[in-house]
């Protein structure tokens, strides 16, 4: 043993999650300790020169779900962080059509004409229920989840909450919120719209992070996940972070330092040090132990608790839920510095769609065969992929007259088929430039000359995310957000707030309620859990738009 100290707290993992629970007991008065494998606090949130003055997000890039209650809360703007919402979006088929998308209702509507006046009058619709949906969900999302099998007082009154919300919506919109959670996104853009690429405009946001297809049940509700967020006030608006991704992490690891906190990096996690049914610290891989009565891991609750605490140390029927929780639907990422703006010969000049995302995708078939080909463990010939240029808002992420690519690709797969073995140690150099290149191919129906704008390119598969910064099989949610793993049941039913059977050890990643994506609502609302249980309620402010 190379060194032991004392906390009131140490969180497990410097990811965003795991910054601002530790954010907020340090601002409680514990005294807290971070410990993060990487030499870069961050996690899947950090900026990283990629090639001589070209900065990129390793693997999130773009902000929109990160809470701005938890934004003010923590004074984050302080500590340098800026969210600039992006204006545009746009979706390219094989046939030379596009379909842009834009902030003003009105000339969405006009766009939406272009291609398909029929659809004009459905879009109106579809908005109006998906926004009722938001509506519905968010005050939920920094709260603890209730418990139903629970008679303590709280528990009681989480559920009451949701009683009342569902009273207030009425029977009607109860019906239809019911539905629609439980269907898939392809069903309900099916029923909204005729045009194909009215659909396939809007159903990318379904599949992100599952391992399901668009047909799949429970799919439209991932498409609220994604609009949940906010920008400016703006529900359902994305943004960038002013320096890429990284630049949230950095806010949050300097609040927490300016509350006293300590960051110890470059040491990953050995085991949890647990005596006697409760958790008294964490060992390190480099030997170090910390000590302290209360642990917050931010790694997944598969990792948390299958890879670091021995099995005979829980109940077995715990375990076996562990082991039941999805964690599917890997991605994989590619980064892209470019020597100039490439080519866009479909779209006008100077629109606001160029300081948004783009994406090619024909047809929901289109979506549905990508979700196949994963399935036998291979990457789509026409994989789906959500591109950004940031350096269109931030500048200062690559050199003058130059720009930073970035895309995010659903379906790339773990477990890569090769020959018909299937193992995530299929990925290397060679695995890589295939996928790329299969990427690339995609591209070219809108950018024709990306190949020749690419400077450098940077491939990340499902696996080496899980390597880097230790997301299973690359899933950029932690596990699935399934029907069956939301709320109450998210990880596993008895264990949806925080807690686990091993007193004083808590999670507070994305695999707790309310789920994934750069939100930080997990890490808050356990922060408030872990005090509460403490008695140490009262220094932790209500963020829940309505308490009970």
């Amino acid at each position: 043993m190379d060194k032991q100290d004392s906390y009131d707290a140490i969180v497990v993992g410097a990811g965003h999650n795991g910054l601002t629970a530790a954010c907020y007991l340090a601002k409680a008065g514990l005294k807290t300790l971070i410990v993060e494998k990487n030499e870069q606090i961050g996690g899947a949130a950090v900026s990283t020169e990629m090639y001589k003055g070209w900065i990129y997000s390793n693997c999130s890039y773009v902000c929109s779900l990160l809470r701005q209650e938890i934004i003010r809360d923590l004074e984050l703007p302080k500590f340098g962080l800026q969210v600039v919402p992006y204006r545009g979006r746009v979706t390219f088929s094989d046939k030379g059509e596009y379909l842009a998308s834009y902030d003003d209702a009105h000339v969405k509507r006009r766009e939406v004409g272009r291609i398909s006046p029929i659809d004009v009058d459905a879009y109106d619709r579809y908005y109006q229920l998906v926004m009722r949906q938001c509506r519905f969900i968010r005050p939920f999302l920094l709260r603890r989840a209730p418990d139903p099998t629970s008679m303590k007082p709280r528990d009681v009154g989480e559920l009451m909450f949701l009683i009342k919300r569902i009273y207030d919506i009425g029977p009607r919109d109860v019906g239809e919120m019911i539905r629609f959670w439980t269907m898939s996104i392809g069903d309900f853009l099916d029923e909204h719209f005729e045009h194909e690429l009215v659909k396939a405009s809007m159903a990318g946001s379904g599949i992100i992070g599952t391992g399901l297809g668009v047909y799949s049940p429970g799919t439209a509700y991932v498409l609220l996940h994604h609009y949940m967020g906010d920008v400016d006030g703006s529900m359902g608006a994305w943004g960038f972070a002013r320096g890429a991704m990284g630049a949230v992490t950095k806010a949050l690891g300097a609040a927490f330092e300016s509350a006293g906190g300590v960051i110890k990096t470059g040491s990953g996690l050995s085991e949890f040090i647990i005596e006697n049914e409760k958790v008294r610290g964490v060992a390190l891989e480099n030997g170090d132990e910390y000590r302290a009565p209360i642990v917050a891991s931010n790694l997944d609750v598969k990792r948390t608790i299958l890879k670091h605490i021995g099995r005979e140390k829980l109940p077995p029927e715990y375990v076996r839920a562990v082991e039941r929780f999805k964690i599917r639907g890997s991605s994989g990422k590619l980064n892209l510095a470019l020597d100039k703006m490439p080519s866009f010969p479909l779209l006008p000049e100077n629109g606001d769609y160029f300081t948004g995302d783009f994406s090619c995708n024909t047809s929901l078939e289109t979506l549905e065969r990508a979700y196949d080909d994963w399935k036998e463990g291979r990457w789509s010939a026409k994989p789906y992929f959500d591109m950004l240029i940031p350096s269109k808002i931030d500048p200062t992420l690559a050199p003058p007259g130059s720009h930073m690519m970035s895309l995010f690709i659903q379906y790339a797969p773990y477990d890569l088929n090769v020959n018909g073995v299937r193992s995530a140690d299929n990925w290397n150099d060679e695995t890589r430039k295939a996928f790329a290149d299969a990427v690339f191919d995609r591209i070219e129906v809108c950018c024709p000359d990306i190949r020749q704008r690419v400077l450098h390119a940077e491939v990340r598969s499902p696996a080496d995310i899980e390597r880097e910064v230790g997301l299973t099989e690359g899933n950029i949610f932690q596990g699935e957000l399934t029907f069956d793993q939301l709320l109450f049941n998210r990880p596993i039913p008895g264990y949806a707030q925080y807690s686990t059977p091993i007193d004083g050890l808590y999670i507070v990643g994305s695999s707790t309620h309310p789920g994934g994506g750069v939100m930080a609502a997990p890490g808050a609302n356990a922060a408030r859990e872990i005090l509460r249980r403490n008695g140490k309620g009262d220094l932790m402010p209500a963020l829940a738009e309505e308490e009970i």
